[in-house]
């Protein structure tokens, strides 16, 4: 439905003003990252970021899963530059910054984590190929099952004297990621035509929904950890996304694919789940604010520059440069 869509779309704009109510009224946040399922040890944010996988699980076939076995070469390409350039450009603004110890290892996070589902929705505004960045979003959430603890723990090793559990990090993906997407997946092949229709409609809102409850909570939460260094954590991960946007857009240019594969190459590494980063961050290094605190910046930032560009490029169409090989 167009109201949806159109709600959905200004989706950065409901993660800046849930920043901003976070920041001025913590309370009406922090429950969601303090809290837990009641009657249970498990933490709302978890369950939160559940649900945003079940609901693209929903919007996936069996089909879907199939073609990304056969993954498209500018998928590759794509994947490739997401899990190669990002993390180390985490690594190494995180180091040149100098920045303390749970704010390297957040910005590291953060740049290992997979493309968010936020980048469909930038694809779509900034006319680039919508279907591929749905594929490379599915592709890259499923390698990150076992990329993001392993990247993780490789890069921190060099930034920071902390013991990264890796193998604790794959369960927790496996739980909160891989299950939900399988479950939605399958959900959609058995419920009637009109229910899926239905979800179709609500689950992007619900998604948008979570994701600022997610952030505006790290961000009450941490809000003196984010004072204490405001400027120069902003810059690092306003720098990470920006130049992660640029290098996405150029890696694939060097590869000759076409302008829409470009720009979706370049919103996809440019953009990541930082969602998915909080919740990590939070379940797993929860002594160390300022790790979750950075991927909750992260969100803010990228939804900006991820906007930005985006109305940029609707308004230049695209030049005729043919579609990309097997794209």
């Amino acid at each position: 439905m167009a109201w949806s869509r159109k709600i959905a779309n200004l989706f950065w704009l409901w993660t800046i003003i849930g920043t901003l109510w976070a920041w001025f009224i913590p309370g009406s946040f922090t429950w969601f990252v303090t809290e837990t399922v009641p009657f249970t040890s498990i933490k709302l944010t978890a369950v939160g970021l559940g649900i945003i996988m079940l609901g693209m699980g929903l919007t996936l076939s069996f089909d879907d899963l199939k073609r990304a076995l056969g993954m498209p070469r500018a998928a590759l390409i794509g994947i490739v530059a997401q899990f190669a350039i990002m993390p180390f450009l985490g690594w190494a603004l995180a180091t040149l910054f100098g920045l303390e110890d749970d704010l390297k290892l957040g910005l590291i996070l953060v740049s290992c984590c997979p493309g968010g589902t936020a980048s469909n929705v930038v694809s779509y505004l900034a006319r680039a190929n919508v279907a591929l960045s749905v594929l490379m979003t599915m592709c890259s959430t499923l390698l990150a099952i076992v990329l993001t603890p392993y990247l993780t723990k490789g890069y921190a090793a060099l930034a920071v004297p902390m013991n990264v559990d890796a193998v604790g990090m794959v369960v927790t993906m496996v739980t909160i990621v891989l299950v939900p997407v399988l479950a939605g997946v399958f959900l959609n092949r058995t419920l009637p035509a009109d229910i899926r229709q239905v979800v179709s409609v609500f689950s992007p809102l619900v998604s948008i929904a979570v994701i600022v409850l997610i952030v505006g909570g790290i961000v009450g939460v941490s809000k003196e950890r984010i004072s204490e260094h405001f400027g120069v954590l902003l810059l690092a991960v306003f720098l990470l996304h920006l130049v992660g946007f640029l290098f996405g857009y150029l890696w694939a240019r060097l590869f000759r694919v076409g302008e829409l594969e470009c720009r979706t190459v370049s919103i996809e590494v440019g953009m990541q789940n930082s969602g998915l980063g909080t919740v990590l961050a939070h379940t797993h290094f929860p002594l160390q604010l300022g790790a979750a605190a950075t991927c909750a910046i992260s969100a803010v930032c990228h939804c900006l520059i991820g906007s930005i560009l985006a109305s940029i490029w609707r308004a230049r169409e695209p030049a005729e440069d043919g579609p990309a090989p097997d794209s």
